[in-house]
């Protein structure tokens, strides 16, 4: 997850008078929920943030994982399932929980514009963007606006459509958490960022770091371990719900400490995912055996997407968007859209809009801009039902739109003209559409200009680059994500308890199998 960073800044600037009149605040407990009925056999989910295949071959070499090694071996494991895009955490999220893209959910990103009230959204990616955007804002649209108004009414979330079939769910540190019960956030008596009328509703049993747990002796929300969202908060609170015997049909847990570290030391780092598995034989350890365990539940241990190594040489890594598109008045984030504001950048790492707001801007002239810099994969934009895209590598470009001659590997139909390789697209004798450095990414592309309104372009970089922007983070010499790229997308899955399997390896298609798998009578 990207948001640990958020809950830094918010105790940093809000909670420090509270830390001068109490040395010591880890949090109020609160009882647990009654179970309506016992699950015959609950399914947990945990995702590793970050988690990849390579670095995951690596540390079970060292003898280091063997939690993750025995749910493979007495399971099955899937290396290469295809997350959404952009690869950056609440859009992702959202569509694991909806089982949809974004046109669909409506969380286009980590960081966008929203049009129809004229906002700029940050779900809280660096620090100084969160300063620059405002504590109390970022907590609002991240705490309230991201489950209630931002996504969509339109789908249903996992926990809601399980909600309405009698069964009961668990939320651990997930920040997509949208279900059917009204919860409230253990916010210090001096400070709530959200307003009276702004109800959250999330699942029976929710757990959110220090702002909602359950167990009295988890006590690892301090400031220095992201005040409880951080890998051993949610393997107690896990732990927990399995020793109190209130375990329900579905529980998503979320892993986070793994993407921070590969954000900072590199795609090869491993010591996240070892320490992740340490937290896993704990959760395991709740159980007479850990074969008892997998007769109990099913498991299911997965990433959510890859990352891309960054190169070390500052002025070469990275793709400064101001500075290409200097001739126009980039809005800053610290104000209002002010009225001659020109473009709006949404920037997420290795992936960005850039929003067109002036419409005496001329498209083909922004994007002669762009392809300049031959750091930059691709630049894409709508054009009527019809997605093009270009690349700075070539002088002819693509086009495609959906229905059509072609169709691919996930029974969706295409039709596409133009130069295959500015999307390393292959097409078959037999008709089939082959994807290779961007796996689904036709769908994933056309859904995310099908996600918000506006005029706007994606671009995407090339392995190596990320793009940087006002109070963007960077990531020298260590890995970042946010693109359309195999790279940024893959990641692996354990599967354990069971010898059901998704109907494709994609993300979207992981909640219609969740369902399946807790409540399998229906």
């Amino acid at each position: 997850m990207k948001y640990a960073g958020v809950f830094f800044i918010f105790i940093a600037a809000i909670l420090l008078l509270y830390w001068l009149i109490h040395a010591s605040w880890t949090g109020k407990t609160k009882a647990l929920p009654q179970l309506n009925h016992e699950p015959e056999k609950p399914v947990i989910v945990i995702i590793v943030d970050s988690l990849m295949d390579v670095p995951l071959q690596n540390a079970m070499k060292t003898g280091q994982t063997p939690a993750m090694e025995f749910l493979i071996e007495n399971g099955s494991y899937e290396p290469n399932v295809v997350s959404g895009f952009p690869t950056m955490s609440v859009s992702l999220d959202s569509t694991l929980l909806t089982g949809k893209y974004p046109d669909e959910h409506k969380v286009p990103a980590l960081v966008w514009f929203n049009q129809k009230e004229n906002q700029f959204v940050s779900y809280g990616s660096a620090r100084s963007e969160i300063m620059k955007v405002g504590v109390t804002k970022i907590l609002e649209n991240s705490l309230y606006h991201l489950n209630n108004t931002h996504l969509s009414k339109g789908v249903k979330t996992i926990h809601e459509d399980m909600n309405e079939a009698g069964l009961q769910t668990a939320s651990i540190n997930a920040l997509m958490y949208r279900a059917n019960t009204e919860k409230e956030f253990n916010f210090p008596w001096f400070f709530n960022p959200l307003s009276k009328d702004q109800q959250i509703k999330a699942p029976d049993f929710f757990s959110f770091g220090i702002l909602s747990k359950y167990k009295k002796g988890n006590k690892h929300t301090h400031a220095w371990k992201g005040f409880g969202i951080n890998d051993t908060f949610a393997a107690e609170e896990l732990s927990y719900l399995i020793e109190q015997n209130k375990l329900p049909s579905f529980s998503l847990v979320y892993f986070s400490n793994n993407d921070k570290k590969v954000h900072k030391k590199g795609i090869q780092e491993t010591q996240g995912i070892i320490d992740a598995d340490k937290e896993l034989q704990k959760v395991l350890n709740t159980y007479p055996s850990w074969s008892e365990a997998i007769k109990s539940n099913i498991w299911v241990v997965m990433g959510d997407s890859g990352q891309t190594a960054v190169l070390n040489e500052k002025e070469t890594a990275l793709i400064d968007l101001r500075s290409i598109l200097n001739n126009y008045q980039i809005y800053e984030i610290s104000k209002p859209i002010q009225k001659d504001d020109q473009i709006v950048l949404g920037l997420n790492e290795r992936m960005s809009f850039i929003y067109l707001l002036d419409s005496q801007i001329q498209r083909n002239y922004v994007i002669d801009q762009l392809k300049t810099d031959n750091r930059i994969a691709n630049i894409s934009w709508q054009d009527g039902e019809r997605i093009r895209v270009i690349s700075p590598d070539s002088s002819s470009g693509l086009s495609f739109k959906r229905g059509g001659p072609l169709k691919d590997c996930y029974d969706q139909t295409w039709t596409v003209e133009g130069n295959l390789a500015v999307l390393d697209l292959t097409i078959q004798a037999d008709g089939i559409l082959g994807y290779h450095d961007y796996p689904d990414g036709l769908e994933r592309l056309y859904t995310s200009f099908h996600s918000h309104e506006g005029e706007f372009l994606i671009v995407n970089a090339k392995p190596g680059y990320e793009f940087i922007g006002e109070g963007s983070p960077t990531h020298i010499g260590g890995g970042s994500h946010g693109s359309l790229h195999k790279q940024d997308t893959l990641f692996p899955m354990i599967i354990a308890g069971t010898d059901s399997k998704p109907k494709y390896n994609r993300i979207v298609d992981l909640k219609e199998w969740f369902m399946s798998l807790a409540n399998p009578n229906k």
